[in-house]
């Protein structure tokens, strides 16, 4: 029989995450049970007494647990250094039960709390998008990939944000019971098991809290100027300042190429567009600063994992009537 742990650390954790994973945990050991075998999961909650308005959890003393075979980490408040200070006792527990043999599942920002222990030392990783900047700050050597909705390597498995953690979890019981016991898990608590992405789901923002004055100039300059054919060769001039050292301070500063940076900001207009308004894929395209058909889907389809016309069928109101 497999152990798991899911922990609940000191400070402020989401019970949502703590008590999905347990539920869905606990239904498929039952249905595992039910088809003829051996309960195959004994799962704890585990760590400190928490409190999140309505609802309390006790759970046991985290040193009571000498070996676990699974550990999952919950989503975390956003006052990540703080929750990191207080666990430093938990954070080496996690990390010597890792060397012991047990895997480790984190829920969307409990990704800092898995971090704090080192183990994504030059690994891959994902976390909620919006959490994005605070984690390249705190932990510059992790390879964060917030496209992806699960990354998995080594006995450690990190997924994107808030309620993802639904697949990552089905995804978790593949793995330890079977596809049949995750298809069951998946038509109970009605969760598509499709989801490969949490690209569809970012909200593009701008990073100006960077304290680059030069570098915020630049950013107004492309936000203002999105229809035109912007020369970042002529924008550096313009700003006094050679264009390699200006890649090097925008990227420094918003964690993107200039480059990048402009799609960005033209594929978050173009979905806001395609959301709420009728106006066709090609007037989008050309509002955004577009002119070719083909590099406007390509760039489009990269960021948001959709192309133009899937997007809109997605999220416009009047288009999903249709």
């Amino acid at each position: 029989m497999k152990h798991v742990t899911i922990i609940v650390p000191g400070g402020t954790a989401h019970m949502s995450s703590i008590a999905g994973s347990f539920e869905i945990l606990t239904r498929a050991n039952q249905y595992w049970k039910k088809m003829g075998n051996k309960p195959l999961m004994e799962i704890q909650v585990a760590g400190f007494a928490t409190e999140a308005g309505l609802f309390s959890i006790h759970p046991v003393n985290i040193q009571d647990i000498q070996f676990t075979d699974l550990i999952i980490i919950p989503s975390l408040s956003h006052d990540y250094e703080t929750v990191i200070k207080k666990n430093k006792e938990l954070i080496v527990w996690i990390r010597d039960q890792y060397k012991n043999g047990a895997e480790i599942a984190s829920i969307c920002t409990g990704a800092f709390l898995l971090a704090a222990t080192g183990l994504l030392e030059g690994r891959t990783c994902s976390t909620h998008w919006s959490a994005a900047q605070d984690f390249k700050r705190l932990f510059p050597n992790t390879d964060l990939q917030t496209d992806k909705l699960i990354t998995a390597a080594q006995g450690i498995y990190t997924n994107g944000g808030a309620y993802s953690f639904l697949n990552l979890i089905l995804f978790l019981i593949e793995k330890y019971f079977d596809r049949q016991t995750a298809i069951l898990c998946s038509k109970v608590f009605q969760i598509d098991m499709e989801r490969n992405s949490q690209s569809p789901f970012f909200i593009f923002q701008a990073q100006k809290s960077h304290g680059d004055d030069l570098i915020c100039e630049a950013q107004n300059y492309i936000e203002e100027n999105l229809s035109e054919k912007i020369s970042f060769e002529e924008l550096a001039s313009k700003l006094s300042i050679s264009r390699r050292n200006f890649d090097r301070r925008f990227i420094k500063a918003t964690g993107n190429t200039p480059v990048e940076y402009l799609q960005r900001v033209k594929v978050e207009l173009a979905k806001k567009t395609l959301e709420g308004g009728r106006k066709t894929i090609f007037e989008v395209m050309n509002e955004v600063g577009y002119s070719d058909d083909k590099a406007f889907r390509e760039v489009f389809k990269k960021i948001t994992g959709l192309s133009p016309l899937e997007y809109r069928g997605r999220y416009n109101k009047e288009a999903v009537q249709v």
